[in-house]
């Protein structure tokens, strides 16, 4: 559950901006009606906060926070929004999440804020082209660009806002605006709570131009909360103040493929090589297919689980016609395996009992196969030593998943790195960016500084590839067993997953006890 705060006046004539009609859209509704209408289904009681008074307001947020037991969504009433947008921004997994947009420059490609996994220390790099002097010698300013109709008073790194400033607080080289969305995590409402009204009762030093969603973001910045960072990418978002502007919005907005944004963040962005390049292409086609007909995740991972049976049966004839027909069933068993999660995603149908059988079952399938694949090698008339090697797979899979789900319990129970802080009443940011710097340096030495370095690595293409096959994922161990069992025998089969099983739990084992260091 999400506790949405809606930021404007309540619903007002026809004459105010909300009321005014988005004629592009089914139904013709209000910018009110429709935003209310999808963020109910989030919170059927939404806060509404008036934004006249910026104290008042900010006291508002406050109190809502500190009553609040789940994770908070922060969002101006004048937005035109895709729903999908919303969702991904809700369902994130950081502390805190902003939707930003980075200020267009003259030679150089926006990346309008996407969301990376890199390093969240964006403090001293080079801008690239242009006549700008390195971000390091750049004085504070006050931003008086205009992205958007909101002032370019923000820092942007790699991965998260790393700077705000207001009308009276100078930023070092502002690229950004927060467009207005922002979500909270439930650990972080507190934090939320205080920043509001330390901003309250400094809201005299605002300027008449600040925008309240920046200031809140301000304030969690300097009080030491990593504020993620969202672009639109191929979704929609804008506030709107008069009807020009809601047309436009309108228009555009219709003019989107919202479901195809949908479909796409169906597939998991950290699948492995042979999931991303021989089966996301087209599984999620299957995925929308069987939303759209009312499978449910559920029904799919039946069906997956059907497959690896079937593929086993195959396995345990021993002929090579049969094998062969295993390993093209071994292969649909997975497809299917992805698609239930396919699913799950697109039609937004998440269960406690769908995530476990999941889990469960994808053992299952494996270890089928595994005994189908040593029955098989021992009516075809070779010993019975096969099943040294069957045992071996599956000894080693099963202390590699117990080693996955504990380290994982671990990380959850480990609290997050602290940011630096800062008086919000602080002129300017440069204490914060030499802290930031010195942060910087700190985690470039010994465990931390070598893991550092093979995290940068991972922009090489061949490098992230090679990383991501070396675990042995499990799309990975299914296409070894569909490939060996075809064209070799179950011998080679498990020896090949015992070997490459056993590189990647030394692999695995000693990053996660260099993990376990820092």
């Amino acid at each position: 559950m999400t506790r949405v705060v809606l930021l404007g006046a309540s619903p007002g004539p026809d004459i105010s901006p909300t009321g005014l009609r988005l004629a592009a859209l089914p139904g013709n509704p209000t910018v009110a009606e429709r935003l209310r209408g999808q963020l109910s289904s989030m919170d059927p009681r939404f806060a509404t906060v008036q934004t006249g008074d910026v104290a008042a307001a900010l006291r508002a947020v406050a109190d809502v926070a500190e009553s609040a037991t789940e994770s908070l969504f922060l969002i101006p009433e004048n937005s035109v929004v895709h729903d999908e947008l919303i969702y991904q921004i809700t369902k994130s997994k950081r502390g805190a999440l902003a939707l930003v947009a980075k200020e267009p420059r003259t030679g150089v490609t926006e990346d309008n804020g996407q969301e990376e996994t890199g390093p969240e220390e964006p403090v001293t790099e080079d801008e690239g082209p242009g006549d700008r002097i390195p971000i390091d010698e750049a004085e504070p300013e006050i931003g008086l660009n205009r992205v958007e109709g909101l002032p370019v008073r923000v820092r942007i790194g790699k991965s998260r806002v790393v700077s705000v400033g207001t009308a009276n607080h100078a930023v070092t080289r502002p690229n950004g605006v927060v467009l207005g969305p922002l979500h909270i995590s439930a650990r972080n409402a507190p934090v939320l709570a205080q920043t509001c009204r330390e901003l309250a009762d400094m809201a005299h030093r605002f300027g008449a131009d600040d925008d309240l969603m920046q200031l809140i973001v301000f304030g969690l910045v300097r009080n030491g909360v990593s504020v993620g960072i969202r672009g639109r990418r191929d979704l929609f978002y804008r506030r709107v103040t008069t009807q020009e502007e809601i047309n436009e919005a309108g228009a555009e907005m219709a003019g989107m493929d919202e479901d195809r944004s949908r479909l796409n963040n169906a597939v998991k962005g950290a699948d492995g090589f042979f999931t991303t390049y021989f089966v996301s292409t087209y599984s999620r086609y299957i995925a929308r297919w069987a939303a759209r007909r009312g499978l449910t995740p559920n029904q799919v991972t039946l069906i997956s689980i059907a497959l690896g049976v079937a593929a086993a049966a195959c396995f345990a004839t021993g002929d090579r016609p049969w094998m062969v027909a295993g390993g093209v069933l071994i292969y649909f068993a997975f497809v299917f395996d992805c698609v239930d999660g396919q699913v799950a995603r697109y039609a937004r149908k998440f269960g406690v009992l769908g995530a476990w059988l999941d889990a469960t079952f994808d053992r299952f399938k494996e270890y089928v196969v595994f005994a189908g694949l040593a029955i098989g090698w021992v009516v075809s008339g070779h010993g019975d030593e096969i099943w040294i090697l069957a045992l071996a797979a599956i000894g080693l899979q099963s202390v590699r998943h117990l080693l996955d789900f504990s380290f994982g319990a671990a990380r959850r129970r480990k609290p997050p790195s602290p940011l630096p802080s800062i008086p919000l009443d602080s002129a300017d940011d440069r204490e914060l960016r030499q802290a930031l710097s010195t942060r910087k340096v700190e985690r470039s030495q010994g465990v931390r500084g070598m893991l550092k370095m093979w995290t940068k690595a991972g922009k090489y293409r061949a490098v992230h590839w090679a990383r991501k096959m070396i675990v042995f994922p499990i799309g990975e161990r299914f296409a070894a067993i569909a490939i060996t069992a075809a064209l070799f025998d179950a011998r080679i089969t498990f020896i090949t997953l015992v070997i490459w099983g056993c590189v990647a739990a030394a692999y695995t084992l000693t990053g996660r006890l260099m993990r376990s260091l820092v």
